[in-house]
Parts: structure tokens; C-alpha cells; sequence
């Protein structure tokens, strides 16, 4: 049963895939690839792999096409198609198309024990993170912590992408003069009920993004999804109040304090371990208790994940309700 519909969901996701090509409407492209999203997130449910799932909701259905419909309001509804020849870009995807599928011949079986991604680390990690770590949660162990590196350098690259989203659609006006003047500054406060909806979702998410943010080790979850729940719930008071108050809430000094500092909590983390003798990120030297200190280290530094992720997303959005529709 859950092979079908395994399928069911990959045979939707080709056509929807399709549907957003040809269509030359941009809000309808925008409302198929919101779709993707949400059947790309059910895909990672089957397979198990539920923090990817919630942050494939949150991001892909939910942060991402607020993005592109703030987008679509500073653009023409319709898509400029070129008249030049479409063979070429048509050939490459089809080239490409036809590598992967060769390429998936030489794959291991979904499950398959034997695989070598089953046969490398994996089981190392596995056996130890209940021993050093005490965390039912192997997901949030591997991230904050046997790769704390790589999370840290992702923490790094979203920083730095919202600080360039800002720095490119920054027009150059004081943050006073550009109230009221971009394409959601009324907000949908004249309508009453996705108002009404709205403010009763909104506390349900702020509260599901916290709870996934301080349950990490046991559960799904962690600082890159319950950051991405969180913007979600700050940008939905915003479409719904308008923008003045999306900014009463967090303004823009305040956003970039924040995408600064939860990076810099990370890293603040990391020299804490080599100034009470340890390496970089080593977490154990942070407590008398080896175990309590690795779990006092994963939660300071999955806190400097979700403020960064949190105030980045509602920067970009801010960075894009700012802009003036073209004339």
C-alpha cells in the first residue's frame, strides 16, 4: 500500500513538474510549485525522513511561495516567452533526464542493508549517539553535532544569502519613507475572514515552531525547521496587519541583529570548547558531565540556527514587501 502510494506521489510530482513549464501564467506557476512542495514533503514522510519533510513544508510550501508571490507583485502576471528555437534547452533537460534514469540502474534497493551508505559511518552513528549523547533523535546528534562543521557553514551561507537578498533589493530609501508604500502595506486587514483564520493559526504556529525547536533531540525537528515554522507565523501576522505592524514586531535593525547573533552564538559555542581546553565544537568540555555538556552545546547552537534561519526568512520577505511595483 505505501509503494503505491509512493507512486501515485511520483507520478503527480512528473506531472505537476510538466504543468509548471508550459504554463506561461506566473501565479499559477507559483501555486504548482507550492504543490510540488507539499507532495515533495509527503515523498519524504514515506521514506521516513520526517525533518526533512517539515522543513520541505515549511520552506517549499510555505516561506517559498510567499517569497515568489512578493515577487510576482513587483512583475507582469504573464511570462515574456523568447522567439528564439527551443530544441536546445529541450535536448539538455532531455539528455540529462535520460543520465539520471541510466544512472539509477547501478543504485542499491531502497533499504537495502547492504548499501554502502549503510555500511560507512551510519552504524558508528547509530551505536554512540544514545552513549555520548543520550538523544533518540540520531538526526540532531549527526547535524549539531558530529557535523557541527557543516551546520555551522550552512548557518554561514544562509546569513550570508539574507543579508545579499537585502543588499540587492534595497532601494536606497529610509525605512520611514517606504512604509505604506509597498504592494502588502494594507495587508488583508479589510478582509474579515482570512484575517480572523490567520490570527487563530498564527499562535498554533509560533507554538509548533518552539515546540519543535526545544524537542529536536527527541523527535523531529530542530533549529532549521522550527526557525522556518516560526518566520512563517511572523510573515502571515504581517500579510494579514500589513506591513507597519510585520515591522512593529521585528524591525530591520532588530532582524539583522538577530541573523548575526545566532550565527555568532554558534561560533561563540565552538570557542567556548577551546578556551575550557577542548577542540572547536567539541561540546563534552562544557559540563563536568561529558553528555550533559554535549547536550547543553547542541541546544545553544541549534538556538543560533533558529534565530538566524527565523530572522533571515522574514528579512527576505521584508527586503521584498519593500519594493515598489514597476511602473
Amino acid at each position: 500500500m505505501v509503494t503505491l502510494f509512493g507512486l501515485v506521489l511520483l507520478t503527480l510530482l512528473v506531472v505537476t513538474a510538466v504543468a509548471i513549464v508550459i504554463t506561461p501564467n506566473l501565479f499559477v506557476a507559483v501555486m504548482l510549485m507550492s504543490i510540488f512542495s507539499l507532495l515533495m514533503a509527503a515523498t519524504f514522510f514515506i521514506l521516513d525522513a520526517a525533518d526533512v519533510a517539515l522543513t520541505e513544508a515549511a520552506i517549499g510550501a510555505g516561506m517559498s511561495t510567499i517569497l515568489f508571490l512578493s515577487a510576482l507583485a513587483l512583475l507582469a502576471e504573464r511570462e515574456q516567452r523568447s522567439p528564439g528555437r527551443k530544441w536546445l534547452p529541450i535536448a539538455v533537460v532531455a539528455l540529462t533526464t535520460l543520465t539520471l534514469i541510466y544512472a539509477t540502474f547501478d543504485k542499491p534497493r531502497l533499504g537495502d542493508p547492504s548499501a554502502p551508505v549503510h555500511q560507512h559511518v551510519a552504524p558508528w552513528y547509530l551505536e554512540q549517539s544514545p552513549v555520548l549523547m543520550e538523544m533518540s533523535n540520531v538526526v540532531t546528534a549527526v547535524l549539531a553535532g558530529f557535523r557541527a562543521y557543516d551546520t555551522l557553514g550552512e548557518v554561514l551561507v544562509i546569513l550570508t544569502a539574507g543579508l545579499g537578498v537585502m543588499l540587492i533589493l534595497a532601494n536606497g530609501r529610509p525605512e520611514r519613507s517606504r512604509q505604506g508604500s509597498a504592494p502588502v502595506a494594507g495587508g488583508l486587514r479589510h478582509h474579515l475572514v482570512p484575517r480572523v483564520v490567520g490570527q487563530l493559526l498564527i499562535p498554533f504556529i509560533v507554538l509548533f515552531g518552539l515546540y519543535l525547536q526545544f524537542h529536536g533531540e527527541f523527535g523531529p525537528g530542530g533549529g532549521f525547521q522550527a526557525g522556518a515554522i516560526i518566520a512563517v507565523g511572523i510573515v502571515l501576522h504581517s500579510l494579514l496587519e500589513g506591513e507597519a505592524a510585520g515591522r512593529a514586531i521585528l524591525p530591520t535593525r532588530v532582524l539583522v541583529g538577530l541573523m548575526t547573533g545566532g550565527a555568532l552564538l554558534f561560533c561563540a559555542v565552538g570557542i567556548a570548547g577551546m578556551l575550557l581546553g577542548g577542540n572547536f565544537l567539541d561540546y563534552a568540555v562544557l559540563a563536568v558531565d561529558p553528555v550533559a555538556g554535549q547536550q547543553l552545546g547542541i541546544h545553544l547552537v541549534e538556538a543560533g540556527v533558529g534565530i538566524t534561519v527565523t530572522s533571515t526568512l522574514v528579512a527576505a520577505f521584508h527586503a521584498f514587501a519593500d519594493r515598489e511595483p514597476a511602473a
